[in-house]
């Protein structure tokens, strides 16, 4: 291939250089064609244009002209290392080449921080709910037992009132 962006057009963002590797490797992609030899080879140009100009460091490379064919024909590809096996001496490991990981956010601390006396103020409301439900509750069992004294006499009363 002489020029890459002849696939994806000449897209000035990355989005629309997405845009168009999809577009086109819709129209040209081996399921759709099915046998036919020159939609896959137009697929596989087409996606090593996409592999250099979806990266912006390999497109950078490639618009000063300084592209070499190694980066591009190991562009979006694989290591050459097997999953799980250990990198070569003096290689380190992409867990090592990784920045160290950002802490996990905590919900829980930034939710306190912005709703704490919100929060505090519910709970104040349940918690004070919840002790007029017990008064309630109290008073109801209070005024049953008071019910049923009353009824006890009344009827103790009324049956004594007929032996005499």
């Amino acid at each position: 291939l002489t020029c890459w962006q002849e696939y994806c057009g000449r897209p000035a963002t990355q989005a629309q250089i997405k845009a168009a590797y999809y577009e086109q490797s819709f129209r040209c992609h081996p399921d759709r064609n099915a046998g036919s030899e020159e939609a896959a080879a137009r697929f596989t140009a087409l996606h090593q244009a996409y592999a250099v100009l979806g990266s912006a460091a390999l497109r950078r490379k490639y618009d000063r002209g300084v592209l070499s064919r190694e980066e591009l024909s190991s562009a979006g590809r694989p290591s050459a290392r097997a999953p799980g096996q250990p990198p070569a001496p003096g290689q380190r490991s992409a867990a090592s080449r990784r920045p160290p990981a950002a802490p996990v956010f905590d919900f829980d601390a930034f939710y306190r921080a912005h709703y704490g006396e919100q929060l505090e103020r519910q709970q104040l409301l349940r918690e004070r709910r919840q002790q007029r439900k017990r008064q309630q509750e109290e008073a109801a069992k209070r005024w049953q037992g008071e019910r049923l004294l009353e009824f006890s006499v009344s009827v103790f009363l009324f049956l004594l009132g007929f032996r005499c």
